[in-house]
């Protein structure tokens, strides 16, 4: 799913053409019947791209190395007072 629905992708020509448009003809959007189709078509990508980073990094977490040894459960505990 890409996050740029919205905007048309340019080629190189149109940007040489960009160039000497003045008036903005050539600026283009991917249009949709209705504005709620679009915000529902945005919305829906930037959820899917937030999953996929959500994904990534649960992938990354699982892949580090552990540690070797368990923490000290002996260890007294701070009980948070000052002495």
């Amino acid at each position: 799913m890409r996050t740029d629905y919205l905007y048309a992708t340019p080629s190189i020509w149109s940007g040489v053409a960009r160039l000497l448009d003045l008036f903005g003809q050539f600026d283009t959007y991917n249009d949709s019947a209705a504005d709620e189709v679009a915000d529902a078509r945005a919305l829906y990508s930037d959820w899917h791209i937030v999953g996929q980073h959500l994904t990534d990094a649960m992938t990354r977490i699982e892949l580090e190395p552990t540690t070797v040894e368990p923490p000290d459960q002996s260890a007294p505990r701070p009980t948070g007072r000052h002495s």
